[in-house]
């Protein structure tokens, strides 16, 4: 309860974009998508993609994708659906990384 009230007065103070990129680098942390994808998205492991930096709307997509089957990858088929609703404010984080 007291991170959604933080969350509000946050967001009345700096804006939605703020709390979006928290919400997205907790997320990104929370699911453990840097043991694969690195520490704010720059990866180490060849096999897998370094995201940061990458164009927002790619990575939503990428991640829309992953949830619908549309694109097919075991690991991501299995991991993506986790991030729903937090799409963009991941995307946004890495991007910004």
């Amino acid at each position: 309860m007291k991170k959604v009230l933080f969350a509000v007065a946050v967001t009345s103070m700096m804006g939605t974009s703020a709390v979006q990129a928290d919400q997205g680098e907790d997320m990104y942390n929370a699911l453990g998508c840097s043991g694969c994808h690195g520490v704010a998205g720059k990866s180490s492991i060849p096999t897998y993609p370094t995201l940061a930096g990458k164009d927002a709307a790619w990575i939503a997509q990428q991640l829309k994708d992953f949830q619908s089957g549309a694109r097919q990858d075991a690991t991501m088929n299995a991991m993506a659906p986790m991030t729903a609703g937090f799409e963009q404010a991941i995307a946004d984080y890495l991007s910004a990384q």
